[in-house]
């Protein structure tokens, strides 16, 4: 195409082109081409007919200059029918252009508008992008520009499923500090927030807030307070708001009902819970299958299969098909009472009804035939599991090791400790303590030496948390000369033994009558600056609870050395005073932290 005449303004003559439908793309392009700023130039002359600037824009094959891109954003803000096109548009651009680049959002944010900067906001939140959503927040706040409560709802949405606690509570203080509109539903993607974090105290103040400003509570408040009471036990609380939605002139729906059967059942007040669905039924509020998987579960946790089972049958007279959740509530039941025959029936009922098995399945099935030994099964299991395309998860693993220890089929076990291992998984103490137990029966302690060097050997590197589980089993079944070549090998690699390990090596050699090796290994753990601290004091207590007399030997030694931090020193005053009650179930200790916990806590 010639190019127009000098003195003509391009992007005019390209504007009246657009308003008379005179612009042809393929004759035009080259103009646009040869000068990308004019895009933009047109864009800016279209501004009072933006239905003919988008359709101009669209014309011209992507991908645009990020100028006029922007240029078009403002020009559609002022015009609801062409927000959907704009939110598109954004997004895409999201894509494109990172948030670091000095034109994006600086340029969003130049002209103080709050409706693109809330757009872009909102687009982030939806597109799993909290952390991008958070700077652009922050860089609003910063200029003084208050996003919209819709985006501010979707913000906070996105940091709770990403679990962003935190970051979610200062957000919404500054949200609350700012000119931002709080309604409802800003309030109650905070609530769900605290919902995620068990948070009820912040949920109550919340509640609160609410009342004081005059935000009205709607039934996603109600319910999300209610399912938060309901998961931390706080039954009463729950009741409580039930009471007021009803005074307030609020329907309790299917979830509200979902959540109070449900904390019920989770505290084995199954027959409550079931007194509570008559009530819902009563009430006209349909159930659901959560609502009879829940119940289900609940009688199956109680030992009544048989009114499980009834249930389902109701559930099904109610035209609802009983879906893989309420499937797996009764088999887990089945297998733990041994009832593999029927466990078998209702897998084929399963395959009849088209319903998948899911993980929950078949850990459930693998976790039973290892415990009766059937590994031939297990395995049948796990390889169905795999063709299927589900993936195996820790508990498999586990479910697998120890099956294969108690047949007695210890390089299996092994293998699949490794396969662990090579799946990305971290082996925790009972892991350990199954393969050495199963070694120990077999008087061939020794083999459980080799397996650092064998995962070593798989790309593994040395890991002291391997090292402390066999040390700690090692020491648990008497073989403290076996614990010391762990203790040596460990350290021959570089690494060096933590509280937890010099205290229970200390440990047994005082139960084997060896005094001088326990103090120089108390000894050593002087030199080295470590200390007992309350998670191994409880530790060695719960491990060895029936050996008072060799503990406290251990705890005098450990005093004359400095070892015991001033918080154990009021664990042991407590265990004195403890001590002289009659029929104390933490026998004259504190009560004492799980072994696994305490295994995390080290590892952090």
């Amino acid at each position: 195409m010639a190019l127009p005449p000098a003195g003509v303004d391009l992007s005019r003559s390209l504007c009246a082109a657009v308003i008379k439908s005179t612009f042809r793309p393929h004759l035009h392009l080259p103009l646009l081409s040869a000068a990308p700023a004019l895009l933009a130039a047109v864009l800016d002359y279209l501004s009072p007919v933006p239905s003919a600037a988008l359709a101009f824009f669209r014309a011209v094959p992507p991908p645009h200059p990020l100028d006029a891109s922007l240029a078009l954003l403002r020009l559609l803000a002022p015009h609801p029918r062409h927000h959907p096109a704009a939110r598109a548009l954004l997004r895409d651009l999201s894509l494109r252009h990172p948030l670091s680049s000095p034109l994006l959002l600086p340029s969003l944010l130049a002209d103080g508008d709050p409706r693109v900067p809330s757009w872009l906001l909102h687009v982030l939140s939806q597109s799993a992008r909290p952390d991008d959503a958070v700077r652009v927040f922050d860089q609003m706040r910063a200029r003084g520009i208050a996003p919209d409560a819709h985006a501010c709802t979707a913000l906070l949405t996105a940091l709770a499923r990403a679990r962003m606690t935190a970051t979610a509570r200062r957000v919404f203080d500054e949200m609350a500090r700012g000119r931002v509109a709080m309604n409802t539903h800003v309030y109650n993607a905070m609530l769900h927030v605290c919902l995620k974090a068990g948070d009820a105290a912040r949920a109550e103040a919340l509640m609160t807030r609410m009342d004081a400003a005059g935000v009205p509570l709607d039934q996603f408040s109600f319910n999300t307070i209610i399912a938060l009471y309901c998961r931390k036990g706080m039954r009463y609380e729950a009741m409580c708001v039930r009471e007021r939605m009803d005074k307030e002139g609020i329907q309790a729906d299917t979830v509200t009902w979902n959540s109070l059967i449900h904390g019920l059942c989770k505290d084995n007040r199954v027959k409550e819970a079931a007194q509570l669905f008559t009530e819902m039924i009563a009430a006209q509020v349909p159930p659901d299958n959560v609502t009879y998987t829940t119940l289900i579960d609940g009688y199956c946790r109680a030992g009544d299969i048989g009114e499980a089972v009834k249930l389902r049958e109701e559930m099904e007279v109610r035209g609802m098909i009983p879906g893989v959740a309420t499937y797996n509530v009764i088999l887990r039941k089945l297998c733990e009472d041994g009832n593999m025959k029927e466990v078998n029936q209702l897998l084929n009922e399963m395959d009849e009804r088209k319903v998948k098995a899911d993980h929950v399945t078949c850990n459930t099935l693998i976790n039973a035939y290892c415990k009766r030994g059937d590994m031939a099964s297990a395995c049948k299991v796990k390889r169905k599991m795999m063709e299927s395309g589900l993936q195996l998860n820790q508990f498999t693993y586990k479910a697998l090791v120890h099956g294969f220890c108690k047949a007695k089929e210890l390089d299996k076990a092994k293998e699949s400790l490794f396969e662990m291992v090579d799946a990305g998984f971290s082996p925790n103490y009972s892991v350990f303590s199954w393969l050495v137990d199963g070694f120990c029966k077999k008087n061939n302690a020794d083999e459980v030496l080799l397996i650092p060097d064998e995962l070593m050997r798989r790309g593994l590197p040395p890991d002291k948390a391997v090292y402390r589980s066999l040390i700690r089993r090692l020491c648990r079944k008497g073989l403290v000369d076996q614990a010391q070549k762990a203790f040596d090998q460990m350290q021959g690699k570089g690494l060096v033994g933590d509280s937890l390990v010099y205290a229970t090596l200390a440990y047994a050699y005082m139960t084997g009558g060896k005094p001088v090796a326990a103090s120089n290994t108390l000894d050593d753990m002087a030199k080295n600056q470590l200390h007992i601290t309350p998670q191994i004091y409880n530790c060695l207590c719960t491990s060895y609870a029936d050996e008072k007399e060799t503990l406290n030997l251990l705890w005098v030694r450990a005093i004359e050395r400095g070892l015991i931090s001033k918080s154990v020193y009021k664990l042991l005053h407590q265990a004195r005073l403890e001590s002289t009650k009659p029929a104390v179930e933490t026998r004259g200790y504190a009560p004492a932290l799980r072994p696994d916990y305490l295994e995390a806590t080290l590892d952090t």
